[in-house]
């Protein structure tokens, strides 16, 4: 009986894991295809939908503000994430519960509420929308993922070598560039990863708060209202892959396994 449900089980999870996973792998095939119709037979193998993708007006401008917003959003995730990790680490741990839930809530709402949320915010402040307005949307539900990650390792740290290089007289800076910082770097560019994986996926937020230009995502959108052509697999496949190795590298610098 042990034995027949253990094969359940993993019959159970292979066709979950393969429901996942078939919509990513799917869109990689159609745009190696010179079908044009993402449907079988995928007919023979081509790059005419790489090349439309290349010739597009649009493309590498998408590109360049994805990128530009990724980097940015991961470099400021990382100093004020891991500056707010430390704080709460030398906190009692109910009042640092207290706190990282509080920070925590943008990433609890649903995108949609928060894009709009943070759309009638700029309006008010009447801020043009632009690239930085969108990072600093990015940078409200990215922040909570960068925090929980370098809190959890910083739960665990030794603070007695920081405290010994303090009592020798370093400099606060100091001890943390020569001492933390060593320690947990790793873990800091793994959070700042996961951060720069979520704000290249991101659409919805985007959308409300880019006002004039593109990112990848959006650029997707626009040709799918005009005119859908497979060259929109190329571009999914290019987001996947920038998110996918992303996010891979940044569990391994993290030390989380699957």
């Amino acid at each position: 009986m042990n034995v027949f449900g253990g094969i359940l089980w993993r019959g159970a999870i292979t066709l979950l894991v393969t429901f996942l996973l078939a919509p990513f792998v799917l869109v990689m095939l159609f745009s190696f295809s010179d079908n044009p119709l993402s449907t079988f037979p995928i007919g023979d193998i081509s790059l005419v939908w790489w090349r439309e993708m290349i010739d597009h007006s649009r493309f590498f401008d998408s590109l360049f503000n994805s990128v530009f917003i990724a980097i940015c959003v991961g470099i400021v995730s990382a100093a004020i994430g891991t500056m707010a990790a430390m704080g709460f680490a030398r906190m009692q741990p109910r009042s640092a519960s207290i706190l990282i839930s509080l920070l925590s809530l943008p990433m609890m709402m649903p995108p949609l509420v928060l894009a709009v949320s943070l759309l009638s915010y700029y309006s008010a402040l009447q801020l043009p929308l632009s690239l930085f307005t969108v990072i600093a949307s990015h940078l409200l539900f990215t922040m909570p993922f960068v925090v929980l990650v370098i809190y959890a390792r910083m739960a665990t740290f030794d603070f007695t070598a920081v405290d010994s290089a303090r009592d020798l007289g370093a400099p606060p800076m100091t001890a943390f560039r020569t001492v933390t910082l060593p320690m947990i770097r790793p873990t800091v560019i793994g959070a700042s990863l996961i951060a720069m994986a979520l704000s290249i996926d991101d659409f919805i937020i985007t959308f409300f708060t880019i006002g004039q230009g593109n990112t990848l995502p959006t650029m997707v959108w626009g040709m799918i209202r005009t005119q859908l052509t497979p060259s929109v697999n190329a571009i999914g496949t290019v987001l996947i892959v920038l998110s996918l190795c992303s996010s891979i590298i940044a569990l391994r610098l993290t030390k989380y396994r699957a």
